[in-house]
């Protein structure tokens, strides 16, 4: 008996969702469908609970585009995402533009154009069902080159700005979490580890706090102490203990954060 291929489908226009469904269920009925989603973030969510076969990537979605997506689940962050299980392969949904469809084809990579073409979509899936059972293409190269047509006119060699670090993977217990940043209150150094504090559960992961720096958003993650980054918006206020010491409040949890003194400029006004 064959196995039974999966798919997530990531589109945040519900109309053009449900006729990729239903076109989807004419053309290869034996796909299975384990889950939908209208954002980036819950994108990512759902190949990390389902590590469906295939995924179809709207380009623009809100939360995340599938450009991000893709470029999380094809880099490091895939094996956290995965663990040992398969890859998938990823089919891009786009409305028309040349520069996308000139790097999707030189890439050798599947796409789909909005409006919905019944032709094209039959060609689609026809190419996946070969590949199935070879490893997922490598994404790299097309996503270098659409970072860079984004990129407007920065000169070829200076490679795209990085964005802020929008989402993290983090094991709770046996469950495997993909947070947002915004969920996070604080992230504190813990031996070898990093743990990440949201308001109902903590976590660690391996990542050390020195890159958080670097990756995360200056604006959003305070670092208050050499082991600690705090999230601006999870602070109710800040208070002077018994020695003096600067104690930052949280909304969210009940323990104060420790402010190392040559952090203590950014709370003159508090």
């Amino acid at each position: 008996m064959s196995r039974v291929v999966t798919a997530v489908i990531a589109e945040d226009e519900e109309t053009l969702r449900q006729e990729l469904i239903e076109a989807l269920a004419q053309v290869w009925p034996e796909l299975s469908i384990v889950a939908e989603a209208s954002d980036g973030i819950a994108a990512l969510r759902a190949v990390a609970e389902h590590q469906p076969d295939v995924v179809f990537l709207d380009i623009q979605m809100p939360g995340a585009t599938g450009l991000e997506v893709a470029r999380h689940l094809g880099g490091p962050a895939a094996a956290a995402l995965g663990g040992a299980a398969r890859s998938s392969h990823i089919v891009f949904v786009t409305a028309y533009d040349q520069f996308a469809l000139e790097a999707f084809d030189a890439g050798a990579v599947d796409y789909l154009l909005k409006p919905l073409s019944m032709p094209r979509l039959f060609t689609t899936v026809s190419r996946l069902k070969q590949r199935l059972h070879e490893a997922p293409a490598d994404l790299s190269g097309v996503l270098a080159q659409l970072a860079q047509r984004s990129g407007g006119v920065a000169e070829a060699s200076s490679p795209p700005a990085r964005a802020p670090l929008r989402w993290i993977n983090v094991s709770v217990g046996q469950t495997l979490r993909l947070l947002t940043v915004d969920e996070i209150l604080y992230f504190q150094s813990d031996t070898k580890y990093t743990r990440v504090v949201t308001r109902d559960a903590e976590a660690l992961i391996r990542k050390p706090l020195k890159e958080l720096v670097e990756e995360l958003d200056p604006h959003q993650f305070w670092q208050i102490h050499r082991s600690t980054l705090v999230n601006v918006a999870a602070i109710a206020g800040a208070t002077r203990d018994f020695r003096g010491r600067l104690q930052l409040k949280l909304k969210d949890r009940n323990e104060s954060l420790l402010v190392a003194e040559s952090y203590t400029h950014r709370f003159k006004e508090m």
